[in-house]
């Protein structure tokens, strides 16, 4: 192959990037519109395998030769489908809801940090400690409590907070008991 041959090549492969990718682009941005806003938000584990996994069909679309457009598109409707019934299924089923996504959990209450739950979250003092510090709040001593969400976020929220709800209002556990 001459030199004209590789150049030609190449811009025909720059080419079909930017249609290809335009396509795939369009398509995903119009099956995410269908699908609504619950698609991409990020309230679970789950929600983010998703979100993850069409950036990855949409990288392989463009960058892959092997891949036809069809073939891509399908991944994201097959991907955005099944996320739709799982969580149709999971907002209608406390089984399936309890299968997909974490209950928020308790790490430290009144200033205390609750070793159990901690050690059953995987999030050390330090973790903690850092998390607190990144909130504005510099002491410990200072914080009603600090919750690991579902979508794997933690909230610190300070003792001044007036009025707010028991922990076992907020539906949180309180770190006594498993979960």
């Amino acid at each position: 192959m001459d030199l004209s041959e590789m150049l030609f090549q190449g811009w025909a492969d720059i080419l079909r990037t930017l249609i290809v990718g335009a396509l795939a682009y369009t398509a995903l941005v119009v099956s995410l519109r269908i699908s609504g806003k619950r698609t991409l938000a990020k309230l679970n584990a789950f929600d983010l395998v998703v979100t993850v996994a069409l950036g990855s069909i949409l990288a392989t679309i463009l960058l892959s030769e092997s891949v036809a457009l069809a073939e891509g598109i399908t991944a994201f409707l097959t991907l955005i489908g099944l996320q739709f019934v799982v969580a149709f299924a999971s907002v209608r089923s406390r089984r399936i809801a309890g299968l997909v996504r974490s209950e928020p959990r308790l790490l430290m209450r009144e200033g205390a940090f609750l070793p159990a739950a901690m050690r059953d979250e995987r999030v050390t003092q330090a973790e903690l400690e850092t998390i607190i510090r990144g909130s504005g709040t510099p002491d410990p001593e200072d914080v009603a409590a600090v919750i690991l969400e579902s979508d794997g976020s933690f909230s610190v929220i300070g003792k001044a907070s007036e009025g707010r709800a028991s922990y076992a209002e907020a539906g949180l556990d309180t770190g006594t008991q498993a979960g």
